[in-house]
């Protein structure tokens, strides 16, 4: 697997499945990648046609292949509620470099359709090390050690 940075444009969400009886959803989403977790802002009174335009980065490292999406209802008086899910490869990702903003598909834990969530996606690739160790290395021999010592 690359490394490198991944950086996550959250756009928008269209149809969400509506979690609130008497109000409108205040959906927000939650990003994952292995470890690392980041949270939207949330889209307060938007229901279920919400708009973000928010980015998030995320340090890729060994053994990322995937991109988990939770969507929430943020609640005042109770837990906030579960939406949707979507899970995003990032193998196209990783050979092409950049993704569009592009519609996902969000399911619910049964898998049932729950809406779509417009997502874009840039890889940035870590620079080559190989390279520049050698280069450090040739240079250090240069300085100090046993050529310059006082001995």
């Amino acid at each position: 697997m690359p490394l490198g940075t991944l950086e996550v444009v959250l756009v928008e969400a269209k149809g969400l499945k509506n979690t609130d009886f008497l109000s409108k959803i205040d959906p927000y989403v939650v990003f994952t990648v292995k470890t690392q977790e980041k949270k939207s802002n949330v889209a307060k009174g938007q229901g279920n046609e919400a708009e973000w335009n928010e980015s998030f980065l995320f340090t890729v490292s060994e053994d990322v292949s995937e991109l988990r999406l939770k969507i929430m209802d943020k609640d005042t008086f109770t837990a906030d509620d579960f939406v949707g899910e979507a899970t995003i490869p990032l193998e196209p990702l990783f050979a092409e470099g950049s993704l569009p903003p592009t519609m996902y598909n969000v399911v619910n834990k049964d898998r049932d359709y729950h809406g779509e969530i417009k997502i874009g996606l840039t890889f940035t690739p870590e620079p080559e090390r190989n390279s520049f160790r050698s280069r450090d290395y040739a240079a250090e021999e240069n300085y100090g050690g046993w050529k310059e010592s006082s001995f």
